[in-house]
């Protein structure tokens, strides 16, 4: 599976952006799917995830209702529409697919990686 991230780029705090990953190689309508970010001198962390059905998402604290995680299967794309902006989001940001059963929010469990895309917050 090839996952390619791209929507990212330069924004005033208070606006929004919708982040794409698109999967390629494999469908991954099955699998669970993730942002993470990983910002300068930082851990890379859980942003968001998504099961195969889109039925259930889960946020991270800093995240929660500013954030939403949906996904198209048919596309075989997931999306992160970030609204309200803060400078502290800034980060790269990665998608993830993992091909395993139950919730998935550890960065380890996750098999494939996209290469991710420069999220700049600026005041």
């Amino acid at each position: 599976v090839q996952l390619q991230a791209c929507g990212g780029g330069l924004v005033q705090a208070g606006e929004s952006l919708r982040l794409s990953c698109a999967a390629s190689g494999r469908a991954v309508s099955s699998y669970y799917m993730g942002w993470f970010r990983q910002a300068p001198g930082k851990e890379r962390e859980f942003v968001a995830a998504i099961d195969w059905s889109g039925k259930y998402t889960y946020y991270s604290d800093s995240v929660k209702g500013r954030f939403t995680i949906s996904r198209d299967n048919a596309k075989n794309t997931v999306y992160l529409q970030m609204n309200s902006l803060k400078l502290e989001d800034t980060a790269v940001y990665y998608c993830a697919a993992a091909n395993r059963a139950g919730v998935v929010l550890n960065r380890y469990e996750y098999d494939f990686w996209g290469q991710g895309t420069l999220v700049t917050v600026s005041s």
